[in-house]
């Protein structure tokens, strides 16, 4: 059943919404993750580092939500469901129990690294398919990307 159809041709239609949701998996994943390490991170830089882990959590949170509903409006619908994220995210599984604040910052270093590669390979494949799906995913790459400086410059 398809009650929301696209004016893409329906080649570009399976290119954008294959990014569209290879985003959405990443970015949920993302969130997931880097709430995990929040909750279990502990050190001398606690502070600072769990209210870094807040920012990255609210903006893949919200550019989800804004992938989600692109894909949606194009008719594909969109699947956030627990046992797709776990099968399909570009994320390496996080440890469980205690993260010394200098691991966390590892872990979203290597995380947003993990997503902002894959992000690029998806804008590229969207550029010619989908201008518009390509500006969301060209924005939320550039906020994934000052996330990554940030940890880095964490870890400096």
């Amino acid at each position: 059943m398809s009650v929301v159809k696209s004016a893409l041709p329906e080649a570009d239609l399976k290119i954008v919404g294959e990014a569209l949701q290879g985003a959405l998996v990443d970015l949920i994943d993302l969130a997931l993750v880097a709430k995990q390490v929040h909750w279990n991170v502990v050190g001398p830089r606690f502070r600072s580092v769990h209210l870094q882990l807040d920012d990255v959590v609210a903006s893949a949170r919200t550019h989800s939500d804004v992938v989600a509903e692109r894909a949606s409006a194009l008719g594909v619908p969109p699947d956030g469901r627990a046992s797709s994220v776990a099968s399909s995210s570009g994320i390496s599984e996080v440890q469980a129990g205690w993260v010394k604040d200098v691991d966390a910052v590892r872990v979203l270093v290597d995380a947003l690294g993990a997503v902002i590669t894959r992000m690029r390979d998806r804008i590229r494949a969207t550029g010619d398919a989908d201008p518009v799906t390509e500006d969301i995913l060209i924005g939320l790459t550039g906020d994934l990307e000052k996330h990554h400086w940030m940890f880095q410059a964490e870890s400096a």
